[in-house]
């Protein structure tokens, strides 16, 4: 499998998770803080979500011999410097990475706001990141 191909199934993946979540962008945010296991769900897909796209980010960084990230946020900011993604929208993804940071080490201390606030304003982001990546693929 070539690196085309790899980040065509991580987007795929990324899109799932992502489609899973917006079926979900109406409820209140009481439903989701009194409604464990749909708050789990949509934490869990969260993190996915973001895992995928840092996936994608780790390959074309590689792929290309750019500089190895320190850490998850520098995967966006990376691709950014590159110009594999507009350096303005890698500012603002790369903040996706300390959230699933959040997501991962910090199971009960997750803050249902910010967690309402990813699912009510922050899922159009992972389209965006879809069409620049496919953007840099195709040019």
């Amino acid at each position: 499998m070539d690196e085309k191909e790899k980040i065509a199934l991580k987007i795929r993946s990324m899109k799932k998770y992502v489609d899973f979540l917006r079926k979900y962008k109406s409820i209140s945010r009481k439903r989701l803080e009194d409604d464990y296991e749909l708050k789990s769900a949509i934490e869990r897909n969260f993190q996915l979500a973001i895992e995928a796209a840092l996936d994608v980010g780790e390959i074309i960084i590689s792929a290309k011999n750019f500089e190895k990230p320190e850490d998850y946020r520098s995967v966006i900011l990376t691709l950014g410097r590159h110009n594999v993604i507009p350096p303005d929208f890698a500012e603002r993804f790369a903040r996706a990475a300390g959230f699933r940071n959040i997501l991962v080490h910090m199971y009960d201390e997750v803050d249902i706001d910010k967690l309402y606030e990813y699912l009510q304003d922050n899922l159009p982001d992972f389209d965006e990141y879809a069409r620049h990546i496919a953007r840099y693929l195709e040019g």
